[in-house]
C-alpha cells in the first residue's frame, strides 16, 4: 500500500504546488537553541509552514488533489465535496473549493473551537457538527445521499504527496539535515515528509509526535495495523482523529524511525516558548518542539534537526488561554 506515494508522485506534486497560486513557499529558519528550551549544541531549524496561505500545511495536499479540477464545470463532481476536519483542513479545503466555485461541506466535531467554524462558514460551505464518532457516518451518507465525493482529509495519496513538497523544500534548503520532527494527527503530513526524505536517499531520521491522548500512529505501530480511538482527545484537536489512516499506517511504518508521545502540559509549555520568541503556533504546531524541548527525540547533540512548525491558526482567545 506504501507504494501508492513514490518519489515521482512527490516530485510532479511539488510541481503542483510550487507553481500554484495558492501556496507560499515557505521560510526555514535558524535559531538559537537555547531560546526555545533545546540543548544549545543542537543546530536547531523552524519550517515555518504556520506562514503558509490559510495558516497551515494542509493547503499543500489539497492544491495537489484537486489540480484535476482546473475550475471547469465538466470536471467538477456534480454532488460537490465533503471532507471531516477539526479546522485546518477544512479550511484549506473550504478555501479552494471556494476559489474553484465547487460545491463543499465539511463535518466538523463538536469540539471544534467556533471561531474555526466561522472561519470555514465565511468561505460560503455548509458545515455540520456533531460527535467524533458520528462523523464518517455521516459523510457516508452524504456520498450515498446527496451524490458527494468524499475528500479524506489525511488518507490519500495526492494528498500526502502534496505534503511531501515540504520534505523535497527542507532537503534544498538544508541538503545534510540529519532528524527531521513532525506532528502526527491522521499521518498525512508525518507520511508524506518522510516518504519525501526517505525517497529521496537521505539518510535523516523522521520522528512522528502525537499527544498522549490522541496516539492512534502510536498504538498502529504497535499493534501492526491501522487502529481506531474513538475516544481520543487533546488540546492539539488537530492531532486528534478517532482514527489512523490505513495509507498513512503503511507509509509511516515503512519511512518512519519513531513515533514518540507528548502530554498536553508539554505542548502547552512549547505553545509559550514559541510565543515568547515571536512565533505564534496553535497546540498541534508545536507538539514536535514540546518532544524535543522534552527530549523524547533521542540523541540530537551536535545534529541538524528541523521541526517542522506545522500550523498557526489560534485565535487570540485561545491563545491567552494557553500562554497564561
Amino acid at each position: 500500500m506504501a507504494d501508492q506515494v513514490t518519489r515521482g508522485s512527490i516530485e510532479a506534486a511539488a510541481k503542483v504546488v510550487g507553481s500554484s497560486k495558492y501556496v507560499i513557499r515557505t521560510p526555514l529558519i535558524k535559531v538559537d537553541p537555547g531560546k526555545f528550551g533545546v540543548s544549545p549544541d543542537v543546530q536547531l531549524y523552524l519550517k515555518l509552514e504556520g506562514m503558509q496561505n490559510t495558516g497551515s500545511f494542509k493547503l499543500r495536499g489539497i492544491v495537489n488533489s484537486m489540480a484535476r479540477l482546473s475550475g471547469k464545470a465538466d470536471e467538477t463532481p456534480p454532488g460537490g465535496f465533503v471532507t471531516m476536519s477539526a479546522g485546518n483542513y477544512g479550511r484549506s479545503f473550504a478555501y479552494v473549493c471556494n476559489e474553484l466555485g465547487v460545491r463543499a461541506k465539511v463535518v466538523m466535531p463538536l469540539t471544534a473551537p467556533q471561531n474555526r467554524v466561522d472561519v470555514i462558514r465565511s468561505y460560503g460551505v455548509d458545515v455540520e457538527r456533531l460527535p467524533s464518532s458520528e462523523m464518517m457516518a455521516r459523510v457516508d451518507r452524504c456520498v450515498a445521499e446527496e451524490g458527494m465525493t468524499f475528500m479524506h482529509p489525511f488518507d490519500d495519496p495526492r494528498l500526502i504527496a502534496g505534503y511531501g513538497s515540504l520534505g523535497l523544500e527542507i532537503l534544498e534548503d538544508l541538503p545534510d539535515v540529519e532528524i527531521v520532527v513532525v506532528c502526527c494527527g491522521g499521518g498525512g503530513l508525518l507520511a508524506g515528509v518522510a516518504a519525501a526524505i526517505k525517497l529521496s536517499g537521505n539518510e535523516a531520521k523522521v520522528f512522528g509526535v502525537e499527544p498522549e491522548g490522541a496516539c492512534t500512529m502510536y498504538l498502529s505501530l504497535k499493534e501492526g495495523r491501522a487502529v481506531s480511538k474513538p475516544d481520543a482527545k487533546s488540546v492539539a484537536g488537530g492531532l486528534a482523529p478517532p482514527f489512523a489512516g490505513k495509507l498513512t499506517y503503511s507509509i509511516v511504518k515503512q519511512h518512519v524511525d519513531k513515533v514518540v508521545l507528548v502530554t498536553d502540559s508539554e505542548i502547552i509549555d512549547a505553545v509559550r516558548t514559541l510565543y515568547q520568541n515571536g512565533i505564534v503556533a496553535e497546540p498541534s504546531g508545536a507538539a514536535g518542539l514540546a518532544a524535543l524541548r522534552c527530549n523524547k527525540i533521542g540523541d540530537v547533540a551536535g545534529k541538524k534537526v528541523v521541526l517542522i512548525i506545522s500550523g498557526s491558526n489560534v485565535s487570540p482567545v485561545e491563545l491567552s488561554e494557553l500562554i497564561k
